[in-house]
């Protein structure tokens, strides 16, 4: 195998000549990279693969970050699970330590092939691992696993609290989190009747640039975009990239029509994000 995403995003990182950071590491001591398009308010956060199979949204950010943004800024975080998108794309040889791999491969049935795993390095599922009504969704576990786990508690994982150290820091008017597949948008999660038509217009102007269906989820809950809106009362979406006649995890076969769907749409959400003032 050639260079991984990690390294693709490293490169990415360094690359960079506007604003950057490191939001804090993962579970096994990489670093979660994070940078900057555009200045001044609006200001976003986007966050890609928070799942570890869907590390090609991370090729998306570096997209994105060549597209800029014409109205206020946004904050990329290209790639916040690192260590499940190394497992997912690399297999068990990403993980240095013994112990961690036993483990890892117990709860994986002991079978070698971790191409469909969301979870972190500890098998917790970080998007069901905020407080936005933490443990009552419908396919949450209660064990570790290579998905769906909520963890010990809320903000139990380095990642989720790396993640949400970043959000309070930076106090983002709106956040986009980008995952696969369905082609579809979820905004909602128990809005007050004052922020919800907002919340929806916002929702349609992404619908609008992207050609994406706006639904509504159904029993899922303790995610990052529902904490955003339950913490901060502000716009928060989720993203499912990716045609859904693809398989899991989506390789560049679908790249080119996630790209060319998505590029743009930071861009237009800031835009109508200032229109709505």
């Amino acid at each position: 195998m050639g260079v991984d995403i990690y390294e693709e995003v490293c490169a990415f990182y360094r690359a960079v000549k506007t604003e950057k950071t490191v939001i804090g590491k993962s579970c096994f001591g990489r670093d979660i990279y994070a940078v900057k398009i555009g200045d001044g308010f609006p200001v976003g956060i986007a966050q890609y693969a928070i799942h570890g199979r869907e590390y090609i949204t991370a090729k998306l950010a570096f997209a994105q970050y060549s597209y800029g943004i014409k109205k206020g800024s946004f904050w990329l975080v290209p790639l916040m699970n690192v260590d499940g998108a190394l497992l997912s794309q690399t297999g068990i040889d990403s993980v240095q330590k013994s112990a961690d791999r036993e483990f890892l491969k117990k709860i994986n049935g002991e079978k070698n092939d971790f191409s469909l795993w969301k979870a972190n390095g500890r098998g917790v599922d970080l998007n069901v691992n905020f407080p936005a009504l933490w443990g009552k969704g419908l396919k949450n576990v209660r064990a570790p696993s290579g998905e769906n786990y909520i963890g010990e508690k809320p903000f139990s994982e380095v990642e989720t609290r790396a993640l949400k150290r970043f959000t309070e820091k930076i106090r983002p008017d709106y956040t986009v989190s980008y995952h696969t597949k369905g082609e579809e948008i979820y905004w909602e999660f128990h809005q007050s009747t004052r922020t919800c038509p907002r919340d929806k217009r916002l929702a349609e102007a992404l619908s609008a640039s992207t050609g994406y269906a706006i639904c509504e989820t159904q029993g899922s809950v303790g995610g990052y975009k529902d904490w955003c809106i339950r913490r901060f009362k502000i716009p928060a979406f989720t993203v499912e990239t990716g045609r859904d006649c693809l398989q899991h995890p989506i390789g560049e076969e679908g790249l080119e029509d996630i790209i060319e769907k998505n590029e743009k749409s930071l861009d237009d959400l800031s835009k109508e994000y200032v229109r709505l003032l």
